[in-house]
């Protein structure tokens, strides 16, 4: 019998090593013993030798949707793992096609595991939240913020990139029981795990994300089921929003009542502070691959009380160097359809479905490339935030990017252009028509000027369905 003891609970690399030798020289599965750390020896494994190396011999290749899979089943609390995953290794020698067979009662639990494991690194993302905390003596800055997490899988050290990527120019620090992460804005180092204790309680920030989330709070919208399974109890006592759950329920309709009319009020109330917020917010946006070549996110702008809202495709090379949509060569056209159809652009707000440029490099030009499927859906998210802070009584898309944006699904302008549709998402009604570089592509000089017409009727059209 064999023991195998590896240094970390999380240690892919570790355990690959010492499984990689273990299958080369044939060790059945039955005869190793995997333990982590100080943790006791199997009491029925008989004598064991820590570490043991066996003897060199060839290796084998195996899938990658093999080691895909055990990065993550590695991440799991889950004592048979370290066994499990030597199984499969073993078999697929003989069974190279393995991992295709999704019946296969080990592959079932693998990936079942796996699951487990993702889904815990999706709540960590999702649910951690930062607190701003005074800096202690010798740090250099004002403040650090301080988070707290209890995760169910050993997954923080594999989690902790996305959050030096997502809150790079933060100094932060992240408690859990079984380690810390400490990132100063330059290098990350690691920690003992800490107490609930050790975390902050609140902070400043939290009344504006508190204003924020109760200004986009639909109660229309929230099923407590489907609310409690994706986001558990056990996560509500970290995060500050939470707390206003269950008394925006109780006075659903009396409050919202009264945060719509206190939004339509005043722009220094609290919509454009939870606007700010939401502003902020998407500047570090990582969603999608989009943000890694652009200038910056070229988010919303209008004031928060506007009843018509306009989404256009993306921000063009003009845009993402201003940091605003609309000011390039379409944004002219547009600006001069507005006027003709009696419409003033400061009274509207106009935004993107997608808020990062996608080009191609071209020398020294960034040509426009056409978002994907993928990438729209990654920013509807920000869209659905932008209406539900505003509700806007027509949101008028501006292409088909945008329509798909606004319905979630494809549609063909052709067929829906001119005609409200109901919209489930923040309420009111979607109106379709072509972008403004549609008709910057038009050749013929007569054919411009009656879709330029077409297309100030549509605006006029949509203006008239807010009255």
């Amino acid at each position: 019998m064999r023991t195998v003891t590896l240094p970390a609970p999380d240690d892919f690399d570790a355990w690959r090593d010492a499984a990689r030798g273990l299958a080369a020289a044939q060790v059945p599965p039955d005869d190793v013993v995997w333990q982590v750390g100080a943790e006791p020896r199997d009491l029925f494994a008989g004598e064991a030798v820590a570490n043991e190396a066996p003897p060199a011999s060839p290796g084998f290749s195996v899938p990658r949707a093999f080691l895909d899979l055990a990065r993550d089943v590695v991440l799991a609390d889950e004592a048979e793992r370290w066994s499990l995953l030597y199984a499969a290794l073993s078999r697929l020698r003989a069974e190279p096609k393995l991992m295709e067979d999704r019946a296969d009662p080990l592959v079932r639990r693998l990936e079942t595991i796996a699951k487990g494991v993702r889904r815990d690194i999706h709540k960590m993302r999702a649910f951690l939240r930062f607190r701003e905390v005074e800096s202690g003596a010798g740090e250099e800055g004002s403040s650090r913020f301080v988070a707290w997490f209890e995760p169910e899988h050993h997954i923080v050290r594999a989690n902790a990139s996305f959050f030096v990527n997502r809150f790079a120019s933060m100094r932060w620090s992240i408690l859990t029981p079984e380690v810390s992460l400490h990132w100063d804005g330059a290098a990350l180092s690691e920690g003992p795990g800490a107490s609930k204790a050790d975390a902050p309680e609140g902070d400043p920030i939290e009344a504006v994300w508190k204003t924020y989330y109760a200004s986009i709070f639909n109660p229309a919208r929230v099923k407590i089921g489907a609310m409690l399974k994706e986001m558990p109890r056990k996560y509500w006592k970290n995060m500050p929003e939470t707390a206003l759950v269950p008394g925006l329920i109780a006075g659903a309709q009396a409050r919202e009542s009264g945060m719509i009319e206190t939004a339509r009020a005043s722009m220094g109330g609290n919509s454009a502070m939870a606007w700010e917020a939401l502003r902020d917010e998407a500047a570090a946006c990582t969603r999608c691959p989009l943000y890694k070549p652009a200038t910056q996110t070229v988010f919303g702008e209008g004031p928060v009380t506007a009843r018509l809202l306009f989404v256009g495709e993306q921000p063009g090379d003009q845009e993402d160097l201003a940091g605003k949509p609309f000011v390039g060569p379409a944004g002219q056209v547009f600006n001069r359809a507005l006027g003709q159809a009696g419409i003033e652009r400061d009274t509207v707000y106009v935004t993107n479905a997608v808020k990062h440029f996608k080009f191609e490099a071209r020398g020294k030009r960034r040509i426009h490339s056409k978002p994907g499927a993928g990438e729209i859906d990654a920013c509807r998210w920000w869209v659905e935030q932008e209406r539900m802070l505003i509700r806007p009584g027509v949101s008028v898309a501006l292409g088909a990017t945008a329509a798909r944006s606004l319905l979630g699904r494809a549609v063909t302008i052709g067929k829906e252009r001119g005609r409200p549709l109901p919209l489930a998402e923040g309420g009111g009604q979607a109106f379709i028509t072509v972008h403004p570089s549609y008709l910057l592509r038009l050749q013929d000089k007569a054919q411009a000027e009656d879709e330029f017409g077409r297309f100030v009727d549509d605006l006029r059209a949509a203006a008239a369905l807010v009255g």
